[in-house]
């Protein structure tokens, strides 16, 4: 069965920094696992804010996390991470992972974190 497991929220003061992780379990072989970091601010719509594929185009990020966030992969263990750095007020948000799976180009399935707190503040 498929689990997925993310971590590493907390508070930061602005400027600081988090890492968060999230890593899927049970994915059958000759799978293609495209994951993904979205947020949802308090009052807000969930949004994204960036994507990484082990087969595709390389590390897409949102523009508000440009230059501050980077996302990473472990293939060998379908783990990613999210590095946030130089955190601001805005980036408060509920952090939730997203999973999606293909095989040969057709997508057979999707699952989310169960999401974790980010409070920037000072």
């Amino acid at each position: 069965q498929v689990q997925i497991v993310e971590s590493g929220g907390g508070s930061a003061q602005p400027g600081g920094s988090l890492r968060l992780s999230c890593a899927v379990f049970g994915v059958p072989s000759t799978t293609t696992v495209l994951m993904s970091w979205h947020r949802q601010p308090p009052g807000k719509e969930r949004e994204l804010v960036a994507s990484i594929s082990s087969d595709s185009d390389g590390t897409r990020y949102a523009d508000f996390v440009k230059g501050r966030f980077t996302m990473s992969r472990d293939n060998a263990k379908n783990t990613v991470y999210l590095e946030m750095n130089t955190l601001q007020a805005e980036d408060t948000a509920v952090y939730y992972c997203n999973a999606q799976f293909s095989r040969i180009g057709v997508r057979i399935g999707e699952v989310w974190g169960q999401g974790t707190q980010v409070t920037v503040s000072s």
